[in-house]
């Protein structure tokens, strides 16, 4: 469901667009922001329970 929502936030912000250029920033934006949330959430695993990440 949570997947669902960013998508739908990611093409609602991408039709604010006027560009290809601003498009593309748009979207490189959303990628840079899922990956943060991964790292996020792989270090708040690691925490929790003491597994190593490698």
């Amino acid at each position: 469901m949570l997947r669902i929502a960013a998508f739908g936030a990611a093409l609602l912000s991408l039709a604010a667009c006027n560009t290809v250029s601003g498009a593309g920033k748009d979207v490189s934006s959303v990628g840079h922001n899922v990956s943060r949330g991964a790292d996020a959430a792989q270090r708040g695993i690691t925490n929790s329970t003491g597994a190593s990440s490698r």
